[in-house]
């Protein structure tokens, strides 16, 4: 009897030990899909670079607006390092320059929004600055401290192509930076000039980063400035600004695609792109279909997960 009671007790402790290194097992497996998910939306640089280049193919891309700052302080280490996480092929971040040189990310000349201290970033000291905190989207103060451009450009490298807004006006001083981190072929400026503006402003870097006209199509000179740019230097892409979807000059996308330009749109706000913005796309994102549609195929976004998300199931995102 004793015999049987222990042979039945012993069963059980193999039956045990049975479905626990099953459940352990099954675990495992998990997480390795979890991680084979997360690595195969990192792309390499190369193939960032030669999408970019690229204005023909269907692929969308997509640019994340001050970093992922719905869930990290805008312009920090933080919001940029969620982007290259979830695949966002282009982070915008803004530059300025501290009183004593230093380059620093700030979308705004005073820090009072976005920091816990006050003042003009040109009027502050950089030891100053390394003593506040960043605050969130509704002020609330984090432990995200503000980053300098090399501490960001460190982070990106090979990882992300970057927009430096804000940057033109200082710009030689931003490719020193960019050169220093290896990053020079990630970046991109953009800026609303003429060609003739930009060949006497900017020539000298015409041919080591990209540039991309700005073009606000509510004025009666933009399709002559496009034109301009397409007869002698074709950019890499034109940033439009959409104020209605009624203006006839979007028909032209699609040519201007064919000449080797991609076409950027931002989703962020209405007056952008005639009413089809992200805070509507969250609530129905077929509302993105009108980019698609329109032959767009590099949008601004301060929804890039949402936005990453309706693509990819489209095949238009990798």
């Amino acid at each position: 009897m004793k015999f049987i009671v222990l042979s039945f007790n012993l069963l059980l402790v193999g039956l045990s030990l049975s479905c626990k290194q099953e459940k352990n097992n099954k675990v495992l497996d998990e997480s390795t899909v979890l991680v084979e998910k997360n690595t195969n939306h990192l792309i390499s640089i190369d193939s960032l670079i030669a999408n970019l280049e690229d204005s023909n193919n269907n692929q969308v891309m997509v640019v994340a607006h001050r970093g992922d700052w719905r869930n990290a302080p805008e312009n920090s280490l933080q919001a940029i390092e969620n982007c290259i996480k979830m695949g966002v092929d282009m982070v915008e971040i803004d530059v300025r320059e501290t009183k004593d040189g230093v380059l620093i990310l700030m979308h705004d000349e005073a820090i009072d929004r976005t920091t816990t201290g006050k003042g003009n970033v040109s009027e502050l000291t950089w030891e100053y600055l390394q003593t506040l905190d960043l605050q969130d989207g509704i002020g609330h103060s984090t432990s995200h401290k503000i980053p300098t451009l090399e501490e960001a450009l460190v982070i990106t490298k090979d990882k992300i192509l970057v927009n430096l807004d804000k940057s033109y006006e200082i710009f030689d001083k931003c490719f020193k930076v960019a050169q220093k981190t290896g990053t020079v072929n990630q970046v991109i400026i953009k800026g609303a000039k003429t060609r003739n503006e930009v060949e006497k402003e900017f020539g000298q870097y015409l041919d080591k980063v990209y540039f991309m006209p700005i073009v606000r199509l509510a004025n009666p000179d933009a399709p002559r400035m496009v034109e301009d740019y397409l007869k002698d230097s074709v950019p890499v892409a034109f940033e439009f600004t959409v104020p209605q979807d009624t203006i006839a000059f979007i028909e032209q996308f699609d040519e201007i695609r064919e000449k080797g330009s991609s076409v950027w749109v931002n989703s962020l706000w209405p007056q952008h792109n005639g009413g089809h913005d992200d805070e509507r796309a969250v609530l129905d994102q077929t509302i993105y279909d009108w980019f698609i549609n329109n032959n767009i195929d590099i949008i601004q976004t301060d929804r890039p997960q949402v936005l990453l998300d309706y693509l990819r199931s489209k095949n238009l995102h990798k």
